[in-house]
Parts: structure tokens; C-alpha cells; sequence
């Protein structure tokens, strides 16, 4: 069951993180922009899973691209985590898919999270000098990238510190500290990270990792482009004007010996992938409000044909998601009460 009591420090811990985090935003990921398109699923998905957007149908979605920091002001070129959410509008309901890209998390636990928040407060910034990048490398540790255009301030120098002292932290710390800014929403690799489990029809109970490809591929833009601030949100609906952009949402299936319940620990790279269906996205809907601000997405409203795992973190951000959502005054996300309370 939720505890209002850690849903409430998980909550204050990330707004403290971004001294100027505006109340009625997302403590995280607060600059986004919403979108319109449907998911078809491969022929293959049913075998898998019994979840209804699986089964083959045209299934609408809408899917809420952002940036990490909870930031109201941050410029899009600034190198950052981005998010990408994701909701499967069903017959009886919705259930909701949240990724980033980055491919694995920074901590394992709760209070790990708790401790690991503190470093995300950004300090002061400045250009490193030719000498210290050469000892970080003498050293193998990444060197601090340069500030970018008009960044005074940054969380990387702490997620880097912290890492240092915990190794879970490395893998996720590594990329954030090289992650830059991609050339599109549409142009980035996002990955649920947490460990998720399906069902098939005859019962089978499989662990999987979802992630999304872009069917453009992947590609970041030159740390000296010069770019308008909200080049990314620009982009997006110039293209979908023109075109519409897709996604292929790949399935990674766990086996014996593999670690479930830690989302800072991947699995080898030799996993079966299978392809369950892809994603088109069509428009970027002129009401954002509706459409992407006021919305409540949360990894844990699940839809039967899918559950959660014991994963520490993934389940805390149920309540946390929806203590947010209540801040911030964003529309209701009634979970499907056929999921078990002891299953949340």
C-alpha cells in the first residue's frame, strides 16, 4: 500500500532540487509538450501478453515529451534527461508507459533516492580548465562538460560526486554526465527502466523491459549549435505538420539470473527483443493544457496483461505520481480497480 508519509518526502526532495521550481508544475519534467498520434501492435504481441493494446486494434495514445529538470525555464539545448510518457486510451480505461533515455536509474531504493536527490540541487558553473579535464581522464572519470550558452548553474558536478561514492549510480551517472540534447523528441532511444511482467494467454508470467526506438534513429545536436531555446518543442510541430513520426516499441525478455527489483542494473545485451508493435504520432494538439499539462501519467495504472515487480522504486512512484498530480490540481488518475490492492 501507498504511504502518504515517503510519497510526501520523495515529493519535497525533488521540488528542492530546482530552487525555482514554480508551484502548479511537475516537480520534474516541468517543460513538455504533448501529442496525438495511435499504437498498432505486431501481430506477435498477443502471443506475449493479454493487455488489451497488444491484441492488435488501433489503439489512440498520448504521449507527453519532456525535459528532465523541474526547471519552468529551461532551454531546450541544454543537455538534460529527456522523458517521454505515454498513454494507451482503451475500451475500459488506460494504462500509462514512462520512459527517459537514459537506460538505467541512479539508485536501487528508496531512501538510496532520498540521499541521491541531494545531489541534484545545481551549483555554480564554470568553464574546467585544459589541466583538470586531463587528471579526470588520467584518473578515468569523466571530465565536467563546459557550461552551455547562458548556464550559470548545473546538477552534473553532484550526480558525478555521487556516483563516485556509489557505485549503483555509475551506469545511469555516466550517461547523464555525456547525455547533451538530441536533435528531436523524435530522435532519442527511451527506456522504461523498470522491470515490468506480462502475461500470456496460457498463463505464462514472463519479466520484460520496454523500450521505444525511433524510427529515424538516433541523433544529438552539436554542443555549439545555435538554436532558439525551445528548438525541441519547435521542431516537433514543424514536423508533424509535414509528416508523422513513429516508434517501434521493443520488449526485452528477462531470464533466469537476471535482476528484477533494481532499476540501476541492466541486463546483458544478449536478451531476446521482441518487436511489439509501433507508435505513430500525428499531431501536436493546439490545446495543450488538455492535451499534455493537465494530464497525470503514472507507471504503476496498469492494465490487466501487465503488473508491476518488486522493484522498490517503481512502486514508491505510484504515490508519489499522484500526490503531485493533487499539487499541481491535474486531472484524476482513477486506477483500474481490478488490480489488487497488494499488488500497488
Amino acid at each position: 500500500m501507498d504511504d502518504p508519509s515517503l510519497s510526501r518526502k520523495l515529493v519535497d526532495a525533488v521540488i528542492a532540487a530546482s530552487p525555482d521550481h514554480a508551484p502548479g508544475m511537475r516537480p520534474v519534467h516541468a517543460v513538455g509538450v504533448g501529442v496525438k498520434g495511435y499504437f498498432e501492435a505486431d501481430p506477435v504481441a498477443r502471443s506475449y501478453s493479454i493487455a488489451e493494446h497488444f491484441q492488435g486494434d488501433r489503439i489512440p495514445v498520448t504521449v507527453r515529451f519532456s525535459n528532465g529538470s523541474g526547471s519552468p525555464v529551461q532551454p531546450d539545448f541544454w543537455p538534460d534527461v529527456r522523458g517521454m510518457a505515454t498513454r494507451f486510451h482503451l475500451a475500459d480505461g488506460a494504462t500509462d508507459l514512462i520512459a527517459m533515455n537514459l537506460a538505467e536509474f541512479f539508485t536501487p531504493t528508496v531512501s538510496s533516492f532520498l540521499d541521491f536527490a541531494t545531489s541534484l540541487r545545481p551549483v555554480p558553473v564554470r568553464r574546467e580548465r585544459v589541466w583538470r579535464k586531463l587528471l579526470d581522464m588520467i584518473q578515468l572519470r569523466p571530465p565536467l562538460p563546459d557550461p552551455m550558452r547562458g548556464q550559470k548553474v548545473s546538477a552534473r558536478a553532484g550526480v558525478l560526486r555521487y556516483a563516485n561514492r556509489h557505485g549503483f549510480a555509475r551506469q545511469a551517472a555516466l550517461q547523464f554526465a555525456t547525455i547533451g540534447a538530441p536533435m528531436s523528441y523524435t530522435r532519442a532511444t527511451y527506456h522504461a527502466v523498470h522491470t515490468f511482467f506480462v502475461l500470456a494467454p496460457g498463463g505464462e508470467r514472463r519479466p520484460v523491459r520496454f523500450t521505444w526506438q525511433p524510427a529515424e534513429g538516433v541523433r544529438r545536436i552539436d554542443a555549439d549549435a545555435c538554436v532558439p531555446d525551445d528548438y525541441l518543442r519547435r521542431e516537433l510541430r514543424m514536423k508533424l505538420r509535414r509528416r508523422s513520426a513513429r516508434f517501434t516499441l521493443n520488449m526485452t525478455l528477462g531470464e533466469a539470473g537476471d535482476v528484477l527489483n533494481d532499476p540501476t542494473r541492466p541486463w546483458p545485451a544478449r536478451r531476446i527483443r521482441v518487436v511489439m508493435g509501433n507508435l505513430t504520432l500525428e499531431e501536436v494538439p493546439d490545446d495543450q493544457a488538455t492535451n499534455s499539462e493537465h494530464l497525470s501519467f503514472n507507471p504503476c495504472r496498469l492494465t490487466p496483461g501487465i503488473e508491476l515487480s518488486d522493484d522498490p522504486i517503481l512502486r514508491a512512484r505510484r504515490g508519489s505520481y499522484e500526490l503531485s498530480r493533487k499539487l499541481r490540481n491535474a486531472s484524476g488518475c482513477p486506477f483500474d480497480q481490478r488490480v489488487r490492492s497488494d499488488d500497488v
